[in-house]
């Protein structure tokens, strides 16, 4: 695979926007494990070979559990996360998948059952953001790993 146009420079304030909701999302209420969680498993939904890899490092940084992330495909049949996280990883493909018909009682009512209004908000947005850089990267054929030196995800020690 080899990168298309390079979006960063093409758009540099509209990546500097999105880049800045990033960070405000991070700095929100879920947390690095959950969010790692999520930018994984909607990378993984999305085909996002570029998010997935430097997901799945910054997960390693962030002391995350080998084990753990190699499950997060199959997070139903695992017993290695809390139900707070299986609601989120629910609800990270409920709202990458939308389909045109919504989003149904049912699934929110999980998804609450778990967060409060503003951690679902924050959830949501989280969703949100990483389905924009999967989108991104997909569309431009953003190399995996180009840009680990950059980030520091060169120090996870995967190749």
């Amino acid at each position: 695979m080899s990168a298309r146009a390079n979006y960063a420079q093409q758009s540099p304030e509209l990546l500097k926007k999105l880049f800045e909701l990033s960070q405000a999302s991070k700095a929100g209420s879920l947390g690095e494990t959950l969010t790692d969680l999520v930018n994984i498993r909607a990378s993984q939904l999305n085909g996002c070979a570029f998010c997935l890899d430097m997901h799945v490092k910054e997960a390693k940084l962030h002391g995350e559990r080998e084990l753990r992330v190699h499950h997060v495909a199959v997070w139903r049949e695992s017993p290695l996360f809390s139900a707070k996280e299986k609601a989120a990883l629910e609800w990270t493909e409920t709202v990458t998948r939308l389909d045109g018909l919504g989003i149904d009682d049912e699934a929110y009512a999980r998804a609450r059952a778990q967060f409060s209004d503003k951690e679902l908000t924050e959830l949501t947005f989280a969703v949100a953001v990483i389905n924009a850089w999967n989108r991104l990267s997909v569309a431009f054929q953003t190399v995996p790993g180009s840009l680990d030196a950059r980030y520091g995800l060169d120090k996870a020690g995967l190749k």
